[in-house]
């Protein structure tokens, strides 16, 4: 399966280094947890970093990166594991604790995990302390990434 991360370019040289989740926490990981977000399209990708966005000037300053997970390293969180309260905002302790959990037991490379955006596509956590990760690295393709300026309101 091919998977989409938005990267910023001052990060090009590590675009799978998991330093932003882990310093900052995410929807499936707390504070201090690896982890990695990657999208199954490139537009729920995009819609991702828009939704987070508080400086329209840095829209021109990304890479698009390919990565192909084999369909074999992803496991599915089945739609009624999820916390009644899952699309919240901040994202809530239940869903950081899913995903602390299954970065923990380190069955899978990733796991596919609906989008709060779009709840009927697919965001992957992808977990860099399994066995599977460095293959990632040799896999990766990445060019550079400019949202329409329209999405800016420019």
């Amino acid at each position: 399966m091919d998977a989409w991360r938005l990267v910023k370019k001052r990060y090009a040289s590590a675009p799978l280094d998991p330093v932003g989740a882990r310093r900052y926490g995410g929807r499936w990981n707390s504070k201090g947890t690896d982890a990695l977000y990657a999208a199954d399209s490139i537009s729920l990708a995009a819609l991702e970093i828009l939704v987070h966005l508080h400086n329209n000037d840095i829209l021109t300053h990304f890479l698009l990166c390919k990565l192909a997970l084999p369909d074999s390293s992803i496991m599915t969180l089945a739609q009624e594991d999820l916390p009644h309260n899952w699309r919240g905002d901040p994202p809530p302790a239940s869903t950081q604790a899913i995903g602390d959990q299954w970065l923990r037991a380190n069955l899978a490379l990733a796991l596919r995990v609906p989008s709060t955006v779009i709840p009927q596509q697919y965001n992957l956590l992808i977990n860099p302390r399994h066995s599977d990760f460095p293959a990632l690295l040799g896999n990766l393709d990445c060019e550079g990434f400019h949202f329409d300026p329209r999405l800016a309101g420019q």
